[in-house]
């Protein structure tokens, strides 16, 4: 391979490393060509699968930062799936795809920089896509916002039944309290006749008084 050509490589698996968010080497000793087009269909439209070269890949490994321990992996005929979206998506693919062809094999990989073994690639492959999490997401919500749109919706009408509740408890309560307002005291109807009948008895006493002098 020419020097210029081994650049270009080396320029591109670079920044493949800095640009994806994860990147899981595979061995693929055996596949057909076949087989391989089937594997990169199955890991979805936002990751790649390419062949490449052990010493080439460690150069460029390096150069972007990867962990020594993933450059460390790179022994035997390689392939790498570059992931730029879903890495659960990608995971799931490469899984699932190892278990119909065990010819390929899942070595390692890298996420936001750590190192993955080929057990907790297996595990990430287990867990829910972010497309699916996110209609979950959206369904919780469409819930909790239809409960306080509900919530909200019957306040007027809780409102309205404690405003006509008071308006009745006011309504009853109005008729006693005017009928104490208008009755009289009861000492004044009973003094007055008591009070007239008295005066003749004062005057009768003065002039029986009279008359004794």
């Amino acid at each position: 391979m020419a020097r210029a050509v081994k650049e270009a490589t080396v320029a591109e698996l670079t920044e493949r490393f800095q640009n994806s968010s994860g990147a899981v080497l595979t061995e693929y000793r055996g596949l057909t060509v076949a087989q391989v087009k089937e594997l990169r269909l199955s890991l979805g439209e936002h990751a790649t699968f390419s062949v490449v070269k052990n010493t080439l890949t460690k150069i460029a490994a390096t150069g972007a930062g990867v962990t020594a321990d993933f450059t460390q992996l790179l022994a035997g005929p390689s392939a790498i799936a570059f992931v730029g979206g879903d890495v659960v998506q990608a995971a799931k693919g490469l899984r699932d795809f190892a278990k119909a062809n065990p010819l390929l094999v899942i070595k390692g990989g890298v996420l936001d920089g750590k190192i993955m073994t080929p057990g907790e690639i297996n595990k990430l492959a287990d867990l829910e896509s972010r497309e699916v999490l996110l209609a979950k997401l959206a369904g919780a919500m469409k819930a909790s916002l239809a409960g306080a749109a509900g919530t909200f919706a019957a306040l007027p009408v809780q409102m309205a039944r404690l405003l006509a509740a008071l308006e009745e408890k006011r309504a009853k309560e109005a008729p006693a309290a005017a009928g104490r307002a208008e009755a009289p005291p009861a000492t004044e109807g009973s003094d007055a006749p008591e009070a007239d009948g008295d005066v003749p008895e004062a005057g009768g006493d003065a002039s029986e008084a009279g008359g004794a002098e």
